[in-house]
């Protein structure tokens, strides 16, 4: 069975400005210790570890497996395949999805396909085999796959987090604006 938090969207309200610095200061530095961060924002250990439980309960954080290279493992082929399904069987198909360890995820879409899964495999014969699993998935009618050839823009926040700072009235990490000491990027 699916966990239902890979069903559901992912929402988060009321981030105000010490939320925006506490997760810059994350990305700055993601090994700091919550003294030092406590000490680089200008804010007590309470409130930077009552924060951080609190970013934590509101799924504020993906899972530490995504900062993982799937190259590291032996998969240095990625690959998005859009499946089209039966809806009625999107459900159990789900589930059928993820007990394949190639899928890194999946996501329903609109559109012209009714999923978009990302896998990586070891090489192009791997990749046709990954794809017959897909295609032997109770509810697929077919896919079609697309390499991936290059990452052009990697997954990233930050430019969001940095957007949100003059919406919450917040100021930077290290209470000195948007940019402050030891942040990279200018902002956006």
């Amino acid at each position: 069975m699916v966990p239902a938090t890979v069903l559901a969207l992912r929402t988060m309200h009321d981030l105000d400005g010490t939320d925006a610095r506490i997760l810059l200061a994350l990305l700055d530095d993601p090994r700091q210790s919550v003294v030092a961060m406590a000490q680089r924002l200008g804010l007590s250990r309470n409130t930077v570890q009552a924060r951080m439980a609190s970013l934590e309960r509101r799924n504020a954080f993906l899972r530490y497996d995504h900062r993982i290279s799937p190259a590291v493992l032996g998969y240095p082929l990625t690959a998005f395949i859009s499946v089209h399904v039966q809806q009625q069987k999107l459900d159990s198909l789900a589930t059928e999805l993820a007990a394949i360890p190639e899928v890194l995820e999946a996501h329903g879409l609109s559109g012209r396909a009714d999923l978009l899964v990302r896998v990586v495999s070891t090489g192009a014969e791997d990749l046709f085999r990954i794809n017959g699993k897909i295609l032997a998935c109770d509810g697929v009618e077919r896919t079609e796959t697309s390499l991936a050839m290059s990452e052009l823009v990697p997954f990233r926040v930050e430019p969001l987090l940095r957007r949100a700072l003059p919406a919450v009235g917040g100021a930077g990490v290290g209470g000195t604006g948007v940019g402050g000491p030891g942040v990279r990027g200018t902002g956006a």
